[in-house]
């Protein structure tokens, strides 16, 4: 046994290398799969689901705002790991008082991200491996080629009270995120009223209108942004351009790719459009 800290400051007590893991996070689950251990996750939860067929023989432990605890302390794991932004401190403080492991990672940037990768591998028992994914990420940040003029961009994450016209209410990727961060280093420049506050702000759909940005981007999740959602901006001067909701959001494998993709993307979108 041996002594890791997580994200949060918190000393977490684990083997050289756990033998039986529980991932509460989508992106965690996928970065453990690619690091070869899926073979030793026991338990993820019900959005865990890339790749496909990679956990069919872990158990599912429902959400991840309200994973079954006492399924997850049934299976006795030797480590299981979050996410302070996903997961609830509430579960974390019931499986901790109930004894097990629990490592928390916290992420608010790319360069972040390349750390929190680079500490949970070690967490794991697989240094090299997250060092190696902590090194990929740096690459490719230090390599991705933003256009010369920031765009301005809206990126929405949820609408709600489509009846209400103007006055609905739609939410937003803002500051002091990860995915706020990737756009930005991507060269995409939030376009929020300075009514925003928070760092996904809800705005409504007149307040996201007054501040004119170039374009709106629409992820496919955590809500599946379609056609029927793109015809809002329809009379806007905003082009509309549709996002791969995980590259946004699952910090870890993607991230690289993300980064080179949306580099591109918003050099394309830099440029005038055609008339």
């Amino acid at each position: 046994m041996h002594t890791v800290v997580d994200d949060l400051g918190a000393e977490v007590r684990v083997p050289e290398r756990p033998q039986r893991l529980v991932s509460l996070v989508p992106n965690l689950s996928e970065t453990l799969w690619w690091w070869h251990l899926a073979d030793r996750v026991v338990a993820v939860t019900d959005h865990c689901v890339a790749p496909p067929r990679a956990f069919d023989d872990a158990r599912r432990v429902r959400g991840t705002k309200n994973p079954d605890v006492s399924a997850i302390i049934d299976l006795a794991p030797d480590l299981v790991v979050a996410n302070e932004e996903e997961n609830r401190e509430l579960d974390v403080r019931r499986l901790r008082e109930a004894g097990l492991a629990v490592y928390v990672t916290r992420v608010r940037t790319v360069r972040d991200a390349a750390e929190a990768l680079g500490r949970l591998g070690a967490a794991v028992g697989v240094p090299a491996a997250g060092m190696g994914l902590r090194h990929a990420l740096l690459r490719a940040l230090d390599q991705r080629r933003p256009p010369a003029r920031a765009v301005s961009a809206a990126c929405p994450i949820w609408r709600d009270g489509d009846h209400r016209g103007d006055d609905e209410t739609w939410w937003l990727v803002g500051g002091d995120t990860f995915a706020g961060d990737l756009l930005d280093r991507c060269g995409f420049r939030p376009a929020l009223p300075e009514i925003a506050d928070g760092r996904y702000p809800r705005l409504r759909l007149g307040a996201l209108a007054d501040a004119d940005p170039d374009v709106v981007l629409l992820p496919d999740e955590p809500y599946a942004f379609a056609a029927q959602d793109a015809e809002v901006f329809a009379r806007w001067r905003a082009r509309v351009r549709y996002l791969d909701g995980t590259a946004l959001t699952w910090w870890g494998p993607r991230t690289p790719h993300a980064l080179g993709d949306l580099s591109r993307s918003a050099r394309q979108l830099a440029r005038p459009p055609r008339t």
